[in-house]
């Protein structure tokens, strides 16, 4: 049986250990309202981008050619997994492993090459027997322009070059505070879009010099814009879900912290009832 100073130090550390997720799960908070806030902010970006490049097409004379539109058989793959730098998020790093590696099983493809984001997908898979070609870590739970932008000109560089014939990414789409969906979605080459008529608009546009050089001088910015999209939802899911964690840890805490005490409470009245008894034994004797 424990004795009550035994009792008493678990009590301390159980209580030491809830401040520490009460204080992660309010950090964890302040975090996602700013990634909801980047949220807001890249998403209609993105969209206005997309509608953007519609109507270029749909002012454009022909078929736009661009390099990010090659299609090629497939013989070289490139999977980018986003995941976090650091742990204590509940299930967010091991559902989008999961899925990564579900993936790349179902491809079966020998020339499979792999672009990790943040350490856990890194640390997790370079022992498997798919190649890492690169890793991005150390991006502190928040968007990073310059390393995004170095991510994206590493991975159109090798599309370009023909070093790799498709890029997919697998990474957290943020949805809401308690909801969060894996998503697996091509990145390169990119479905080209319809031009003129076939697009089902009307040129209402003046383009100079030309819908196709523009179209040119925009495809790294869409390039760029669609990778920043799929981080900071990440980061985003990311934070919800270290919240989620962190709160159900200090629940938890609590609820070990009323158990522990009723067990001191019980002990003290035992220690007390024997010694009580051990006092009216001794006067028992004495007569």
């Amino acid at each position: 049986m424990a004795t009550l100073r035994d009792v008493k130090k678990r009590i301390k550390t159980v209580v030491s250990t809830r401040r520490i997720t009460s204080a992660m799960e309010m950090v964890a908070a302040s975090k996602l309202r700013r990634a909801q806030q980047k949220i807001e902010q890249t998403r209609p970006y993105s969209q206005k981008m997309d509608e953007m490049l519609q109507h270029l097409a749909a002012g454009s004379s022909g078929d736009i050619s661009h390099p990010y539109f090659a299609q090629r058989e497939p013989k070289k793959k490139t999977l980018v997994l986003v995941t976090s730098d650091r742990g204590l998020c509940g299930s967010f790093n091991s559902n989008v492993i999961r899925r990564a590696v579900n993936w790349l099983r179902e491809e079966g493809l020998p020339e499979v090459e792999i672009v990790t984001v943040g350490k856990k997908g890194n640390d997790l898979l370079k022992s498997r027997q798919w190649e890492i070609i690169n890793n991005y870590s150390d991006w502190g739970g928040q968007l990073i322009y310059g390393k995004a932008r170095d991510l994206v000109d590493f991975l159109t560089q090798r599309f370009v070059a023909g070093e790799t014939d498709s890029i997919h990414l697998i990474y957290t789409q943020f949805i809401s505070t308690v909801k969060y969906k894996i998503v697996v979605e091509p990145y390169l080459p990119l479905t080209r879009p319809k031009s003129g008529e076939k697009a089902g608009m009307r040129s209402q546009y003046i383009f100079e010099p030309t819908p196709e050089s523009i179209y040119e001088s925009l495809m790294p910015g869409y390039a760029l814009t669609k990778m920043v999209t799929v981080l900071v939802d990440s980061f985003a899911a990311e934070h919800g879900s270290r919240m989620i964690a962190m709160g159900n840890a200090t629940s938890n805490a609590g609820e070990m912290v009323d158990d522990l005490t009723l067990l001191y409470n019980k002990t003290r009245q035992a220690q007390i009832t024997k010694e009580l008894l051990e006092v009216i034994s001794g006067a028992d004797a004495l007569k």
